[in-house]
C-alpha cells in the first residue's frame, strides 16, 4: 500500500486519545519497512529500523515521534427525549461543531448529528455569537432515553464523520490529520531509509494521548532513551486572515524548529541538510514551546537533543484540516537523509554542546 493511501485511511478512521487500537493496528498491517513492530504498555506502537553498523560500531540511536491521536468527544448525558449531551477530548473549536455528522461509538455504532436551536428562536444577540458548547446535542433519532439507553451509556466515545478528500493537485483534506501526517511522515523517512547507508537504529513511534497532555512520548522515550529526537507535527498553514510571520507556507516543505525546545546544533545540521539536498524548508520560530511531544523527548530522564519538524496545515483542530501531501513527502525524506549523515561522534557531542 502507498504511504499517502494509507494515510489517507488512517485519517478517516477513528482513534481518540486513549482508544488509538484501530490505528495502531492498520499501520501494523501496512508497514513493511521496519524490522520490529511492537506496543508498549500505554499503547504508543514502537517500530525499529536498524542500520548497517560495522562490528564494534557504536551506534547512535534516533527516536521520531508522531502522535495518532485525535481530538474527539464523549457523551456526558442522556437527556429524557432522547438528545445526548457531550464534552470534548482535545481541544476542538467548537465553532465547527454545529450540522456535523457524527459516530456515537456505544454498544452499537450509531450515526447522529450535532444541533442547536435554530437562529428563528435564538435571543435578541445570539445570532452573533458561536454557540456554546452547553447549547449544543446529537441527535441519533430517537424519541425517549429509554430507546437510546440500549444502546448508548455515558462515557461512550463520538467521532466526526470526514472520509478525507483529494483537492487539487496534492492537496488533501480531513480530520485528524494533526497528526497523522507526523505518523505518515515517519513512514515515509522509513521508506527513504531502505535506499540509504546509514548506521543507526532508528525508532519511530506513533505515540498515544498527545492531545491530552503527551503521555505517549512521556513514556516511549522514557523506554527508548535516545541520543536524540525528532518530534514531526503539523503547525499553522498560511491562509487568509492570519500574518505571514505566524504561518508556514503550504508545499514550502517542513518548518524546522527553532527555540528552547530545539537544540542549536540539531537546528544547524538540519538546515544544513535540507540545503544540501534542496528539500523546500522553511524556519519556524517558537519562543513558547509545550504543545508538542517535542518537550516531553527534550525533558525525560537527564535530557535528550530535540527538534521539531512541523508540516504545514490548514484549519487545525476542524473536520478540515488541509494539507499539500509533498510536504508530507519532504519531510520523511529530509529525515531519512539527517540520519544517512550522523555518526556516533555528532552525537556524543550534543551531550557536551
Amino acid at each position: 500500500m502507498e504511504i499517502k493511501q494509507l494515510f489517507q485511511e488512517i485519517a478517516s478512521n477513528s482513534g481518540v486519545s486513549g482508544y488509538e487500537d484501530n490505528i495502531a493496528a492498520q499501520i501494523q498491517l501496512a508497514c513493511p519497512w521496519v524490522d520490529e513492530l511492537r506496543r508498549d504498555t500505554l499503547g504508543n506502537l514502537i517500530m525499529l529500523k536498524r542500520g548497517q553498523a560495522q562490528p564494534g560500531q557504536k551506534i547512535p540511536r534516533i527516536m521520531l515521534a508522531a502522535h495518532m491521536d485525535e481530538i474527539g468527544l464523549i457523551i456526558t448525558k442522556i437527556e429524557k427525549e432522547g438528545f445526548l449531551r457531550f464534552s470534548t477530548i482535545g481541544g476542538f473549536d467548537q465553532r465547527v461543531l454545529l450540522g456535523q455528522e457524527v459516530t456515537v461509538h456505544g454498544s452499537t455504532t450509531l450515526r447522529g448529528v450535532i444541533g442547536a436551536k435554530p437562529p428563528h428562536v435564538q435571543r435578541p444577540g445570539e445570532q452573533k455569537q458561536a454557540v456554546k458548547l452547553e447549547d449544543l446535542f446529537i441527535d441519533v433519532g430517537f424519541d425517549s432515553d429509554g430507546a437510546v439507553k440500549d444502546k448508548v451509556a455515558v462515557g461512550d466515545l463520538v467521532t466526526i464523520n470526514q472520509t478525507a478528500l483529494a483537492l487539487q493537485g496534492s492537496f488533501l483534506a480531513g480530520k485528524a490529520f494533526d497528526d497523522r501526517a507526523g505518523v505518515a511522515a515517519v513512514l515515509e523517512c522509513f521508506k527513504a531509509l531502505d535506499g540509504l547507508n546509514y548506521s543507526a537504529e532508528v525508532y519511530g513511534v506513533a505515540t498515544v494521548q498527545e492531545e491530552v497532555g503527551l503521555r505517549g512520548a512521556i513514556t516511549s522515550t522514557y523506554g527508548i532513551v535516545p541520543d536524540l529526537g525528532i518530534a514531526v507535527d503539523v503547525g499553522f498553514g498560511d491562509s487568509p486572515g492570519l500574518p505571514e510571520w505566524q504561518t508556514i507556507k503550504l508545499s514550502g516543505g517542513p518548518g524546522i524548529g527553532l527555540g528552547p525546545h530545539v537544540h542549536p546544533a540539531l537546528h544547524k545540521r538540519m538546515v544544513e541538510t535540507a540545503k544540501e539536498w534542496r528539500i523546500p524548508h522553511s524556519i519556524d520560530p517558537s519562543p513558547y514551546p509545550g504543545g508538542t511531544d517535542a518537550y516531553a523527548m527534550q525533558v525525560t530522564q537527564a535530557g535528550i537533543p530535540t527538534i521539531l519538524l512541523s508540516i504545514p496545515l490548514r484549519y487545525m483542530h476542524t473536520p478540515i484540516e488541509t494539507l499539500d501531501y509533498e510536504d508530507v513527502k519532504h519531510t520523511g525524506r529530509l529525515m531519512a537523509l539527517f540520519i544517512a549523515g550522523l555518526d556516533y561522534e555528532f552525537v556524543e557531542g550534543l551531550r557536551c554542546f
